[in-house]
């Protein structure tokens, strides 16, 4: 392996692919990295590339392959691959599934890495508790996946073809992934921050009570990447891991919002407890899909950090 090394980011306009390039980019001195991400629409935000000149962007179509070749004759074979990429809106899934599938099944990316003559690429793959039926608190990695929806079902199959077709991969089963805003900001709802707008506008807002996540903050996702990445790179042994991803606390939709009326001082009887059965969103939800996380504390020697932690770094984002 060369000196330097090469890492591609596929999805890296979204949330989590931002947060990767910005931290990568900050260690791109230490560890001698050359940064490429894919982006699907016709150019990447420009407030994105005036952040990070030094990562190169490629614009690729996930279901054709189209735009992979370009990578490989301008950047080259990659050490490291980051799979953020997905249609990961259930409702959307549910709405178009053939879509999903072939979004979420990474087919044209595995075959354009097992173009390559050597199988020296670690693929990194992101995958969600929403593999698992939720019928039980605390699933492990082994507990069989059965899951509700679409993207679920999609997300499953995806872990599969990558098991099935791939001999260096780590997939990560993230829960609800929550932190700052991008530096180019996402328009998806982000979870603190819209907990925080309804909350401080003083609006009575319907929470669910009985539906069970371990949200993870961004950056302890970003870290669990990032030393996943140093140690293929540094021992240079093949990896074939499947880890939850999530954070300590096993909480409902009301308890995340009560942590953050807590941290902000506001009034807690604006959160309104319903149940998810009062409410038809459109798609099945699993009820109970808080994971067990002590595989990722022994594999990697990490322990993301609570709930309450996470909200209180993301309102100082919100407040420089």
């Amino acid at each position: 392996m060369s000196n330097n090394k090469k890492l591609l980011i596929i999805g890296g306009t979204g949330y989590l692919g931002q947060h990767l390039l910005q931290s990568f980019s900050e260690s791109q001195k230490s560890i001698d990295l050359s940064i490429a991400f894919t982006h699907q629409s016709s150019s990447p935000p420009n407030l994105l590339l005036q952040s990070l000149p030094h990562a190169t962007p490629f614009q690729v179509d996930l279901q054709t392959g189209q735009g992979f070749d370009s990578i490989s004759h301008t950047f080259g074979q990659p050490d490291v691959v980051v799979n953020c990429a997905a249609i990961s809106i259930p409702r959307a899934c549910e709405t178009n599934p053939t879509l999903a599938m072939s979004v979420n099944i990474p087919s044209s990316l595995v075959k354009w890495l097992s173009s390559f003559t050597e199988s020296n690429t670690l693929l990194i793959h992101l995958s969600t508790d929403q593999v698992y039926e939720g019928t039980k608190s605390f699933y492990k990695e082994d507990n069989e996946t059965l899951p509700v929806n679409v993207y679920g079902k999609s997300k499953v199959e995806a872990e599969e073809y990558i098991i099935a077709k791939c001999s260096n991969f780590v997939i990560l089963r993230s829960s609800i992934i929550f932190g700052p805003q991008t530096i180019s900001p996402v328009s998806k709802s982000l979870p603190v921050q819209w907990m925080d707008s309804v909350l401080g506008k003083g609006q009575e807002t319907d929470f669910f009570h009985d539906e069970f996540r371990c949200p993870v903050y961004v950056k302890d996702v970003v870290n669990i990447i990032q030393i996943l990445t140093n140690k293929w790179i540094s021992d240079g042994k093949k990896m074939g891991l499947l880890l939850n991803v999530g954070g300590p606390d096993r909480l409902s939709r009301v308890q995340m919002a009560e942590t953050v009326a807590h941290v902000r001082g506001y009034n807690t009887s604006l959160i309104k407890h319903v149940s998810t059965s009062s409410i038809d969103r459109g798609v099945k939800s699993p009820s109970d899909i808080s994971m067990d996380i002590s595989k990722l504390i022994q594999t990697l020697d990490f322990r993301p950090m609570s709930f309450q932690d996470g909200v209180k770094l993301t309102i100082e984002s919100m407040n420089p």
